[in-house]
């Protein structure tokens, strides 16, 4: 990774980790439930999601502090969702990034609680930011439910469920990561344009781009749980194997997968020329996430 890039992912982490710290530690909420919210939000992670939306608004606008709050939110439902992700009904995961899972710290019911009270309070972020006008507001909040609930993440995680067990292809395969993966990365990338004011046109192709985006992300995902380590990723590999899970590797062999990933690097560079924002730091973004080893 370039060190200009590396310079520029750990200065927007460390001010979206403060900004997470200070919105919700001023909650005046009960402590056990704060507590909750703050020990995933605080965890680790790279802040991919929030750090993308930034990097699309810095491709057409300049003032970045009004995309802070659609940024904080997003990873607030990030969080949420692997809350829920960790509990015994669903992957029953004890580690999360090298540490207990919510549930396993706080029990399930006050991490059930914690990840439905990050999901709401995340629209609130937006409603409440002063730097937004309505109509901006009405588009984000009504963007965000759309991506991460029955439309988006929601539906994904329930056919992932579904595909435990059987043999998928690839057209269901991507359809599942689309939803699951894809969707909140979509939500960046639009979100941080839409708030530059990109035109009409540029947010088409920036919405390609961003598909093809949440795939690189979910093979690379899908390719780390074979050949990365437990110290890395934070989590034991293999876990995919273990839960029967429909991978790229299982579906297409691990040569297959990278191959694949390579595809979809192509098409997204691709995607972000036509939208006038090759050479920004989306494109560096690309080799990133393709290239990640956690």
């Amino acid at each position: 990774m370039q060190q200009d890039l590396r310079d520029y992912l750990i200065s927007y982490k460390t001010k979206i980790e403060k900004e997470i710290a200070e919105r919700l530690g001023k909650l005046e909420i009960p402590e056990n439930l704060k507590e909750s919210m703050l020990y995933s939000m605080q965890a680790g992670g790279k802040r991919i999601r929030p750090i993308l939306l930034i990097a699309s608004f810095e491709a057409y606008g300049t003032e970045v502090e009004k995309a802070i709050s659609s940024a904080v939110a997003l990873e607030m439902i990030h969080t949420y969702s692997l809350i829920h992700d960790d509990l015994p009904a669903m992957d029953d995961d004890d580690y999360r990034r090298g540490q207990l899972t919510n549930h396993k710290k706080f029990g399930e019911a006050t991490a059930i609680l914690a990840g439905d009270a990050l999901l709401t309070n995340s629209f609130e972020q937006i409603a409440a930011d002063s730097m937004l006008s309505s109509v901006e507001k009405a588009e984000l909040i009504t963007k965000l439910a759309q991506v991460s609930g029955p439309l988006g993440m929601v539906a994904g995680q329930i056919l992932d469920m579904e595909a435990e067990k059987r043999s998928v292809s690839l057209e269901e395969l991507e359809r599942i990561h689309e939803l699951k993966t894809g969707e909140l990365l979509r939500f960046a990338v639009y979100a941080g344009a839409y708030l530059a004011r990109a035109t009409e046109e540029q947010l088409k192709h920036l919405v390609e781009f961003a598909h093809y985006l949440g795939l690189i992300f979910q093979v690379q995902d899908d390719i780390l749980d074979i050949t990365g380590t437990e110290e890395k990723l934070g989590k034991p590999v293999g876990s995919d194997e273990s839960n029967e899970k429909s991978t790229y590797p299982k579906l297409l062999g691990l040569d297959g997968a990278m191959k694949q990933k390579e595809i979809y690097v192509e098409n997204a560079k691709q995607a972000l020329s036509k939208a006038n924002a090759a050479n920004s730091t989306l494109e560096l973004l690309v080799d990133y996430f393709s290239n990640r080893d956690h």
